[in-house]
C-alpha cells in the first residue's frame, strides 16, 4: 500500500515538473517573441500619449483604460484567432502579410516626416477633444490605429514561435498580448500624469520635491516631443527590417546578404564593441530601407490624391 502510494505521488510530482516546466518554456517563448517585436512596442508606446492631449486630467486615465481594453480585445479576439488560424493552415502568408504591415509602418514614419518637413500638419482633433462624444471619437480613433500596431507585434511574436505545437503558440501568443498590452498602456499612464505628479510635488514645503517637482514639470515636453520623434524613427526601423527579412524568406537574398556583409564589416573594424557595432549597422540599414520604401508609397498616395482632386 505503501509503496503504490509512494509510487503515485513521484508521479504527482513528476506531472507537477512537467507542468512548471512547460510554464517555465511558454514564458520564456513569450519573452523571446515580445522581445522581437520592441521596436513596434517602442512605437506603441510614443504614439498614444498623442490621444489624450487636450483632454481633461481627470479623465486621461479613463481614456486609456478604454483604449487598453479595446487594444486587448483587437489582440486576443481579433488577431490571435486570425494569426493561430493562418500558421496552421497557411503559414506561407504569414511573410506577405507582415511585409504589407511593415510597408505601411514605413509609410506613417515617411508621412509624419513629409508633415515636418513640408510644413503641412493635418488638424490634431485630441487636442481639443471635449464631451463624451469627442472622448468617445478618441477612443475609436486610437483603437484603429492600436489594431495595425497589434496585429504586426502579434505576427511577429508568431513568427518567433512558428514550430511550436498549436496549443503552445495560442498560450505563448494569449501571454505576449497580455503583457505587451500591461507593459504599453502602464508606461502611458506613467507619462500622461507625469506632469500632474509634478506640479503635486512642487507645492510641497520640501525644497527637494518641490524642485523634483518643477523638473518633472518642464521635462515632460521634450519627453513627449522625444518621444514621438522615437516613435518615427521605430516605424521605419521596425518597417524596413520585416521588409528586409521579407524578402530573404520570399528568396531574394541580395539585399539581406549586403546589409550582413555591412554588419560583418562593421563588428571587424570596431571589434571592442562587440555585437554593438553590427547591430547599430543592420538597424541603420533598415531605417534607410524604411524611409526609402515610405517615401515612395507617400509619393504614390499623394499622386493618386491629386489626381483624385483634379478629377472632381
Amino acid at each position: 500500500m505503501s509503496a503504490g502510494l509512494a509510487a503515485l505521488l513521484d508521479d504527482v510530482a513528476a506531472l507537477a515538473r512537467l507542468a512548471a516546466a512547460s510554464v517555465d518554456d511558454v514564458g520564456a517563448a513569450a519573452g523571446r517573441a515580445s522581445a522581437k517585436a520592441a521596436g513596434v512596442i517602442v512605437d506603441d508606446a510614443a504614439v498614444t500619449p498623442r490621444y489624450v492631449q487636450g483632454l481633461e486630467a481627470r479623465r486621461e486615465l479613463a481614456v486609456i483604460k478604454k483604449i487598453a481594453v479595446g487594444s486587448l480585445r483587437n489582440k486576443l479576439l481579433f488577431i490571435l484567432p486570425a494569426a493561430l488560424l493562418l500558421s496552421q493552415f497557411a503559414p506561407w502568408l504569414l511573410t506577405p502579410i507582415l511585409m504589407v504591415g511593415g510597408a505601411y509602418l514605413c509609410f506613417e514614419g515617411a508621412e509624419k516626416i513629409w508633415e515636418k518637413v513640408s510644413g503641412h500638419h493635418p488638424p490634431e482633433a485630441p487636442s481639443t477633444a471635449r464631451g463624451a462624444d469627442a472622448e468617445a471619437a478618441v477612443v475609436s480613433s486610437a483603437v484603429r490605429t492600436d489594431f495595425i500596431l497589434s496585429a504586426e507585434i502579434m505576427v511577429i511574436a508568431l513568427n518567433e514561435v512558428a514550430d511550436e505545437p498549436f496549443v503552445s503558440r495560442a498560450l505563448i501568443l494569449a501571454v505576449v498580448a497580455l503583457a505587451i498590452t500591461a507593459l504599453v498602456y502602464g508606461v502611458v499612464g506613467l507619462i500622461v500624469k507625469m506632469d500632474d505628479v509634478g506640479l503635486s510635488l512642487s507645492t510641497r514645503s520640501s525644497d527637494a520635491a518641490a524642485a523634483i517637482g518643477r523638473g518633472l514639470v518642464r521635462a515632460m515636453p521634450v519627453v513627449l516631443a522625444t518621444l514621438s520623434v522615437v516613435g518615427v524613427i521605430a516605424m521605419l526601423w521596425v518597417g524596413g527590417h520585416i521588409l528586409l527579412v521579407g524578402v530573404d524568406d520570399l528568396g531574394w537574398h541580395a539585399l539581406y546578404d549586403a546589409v550582413h556583409h555591412l554588419e560583418e564589416a562593421a563588428h571587424d573594424a570596431l571589434p571592442a564593441l562587440g555585437g554593438a557595432a553590427g547591430w547599430l549597422v543592420n538597424t541603420a540599414a533598415s531605417a534607410v530601407i524604411g524611409l526609402l520604401v515610405g517615401a515612395g508609397v507617400v509619393a504614390a498616395v499623394h499622386l493618386v490624391q491629386r489626381v483624385r482632386g483634379g478629377r472632381h
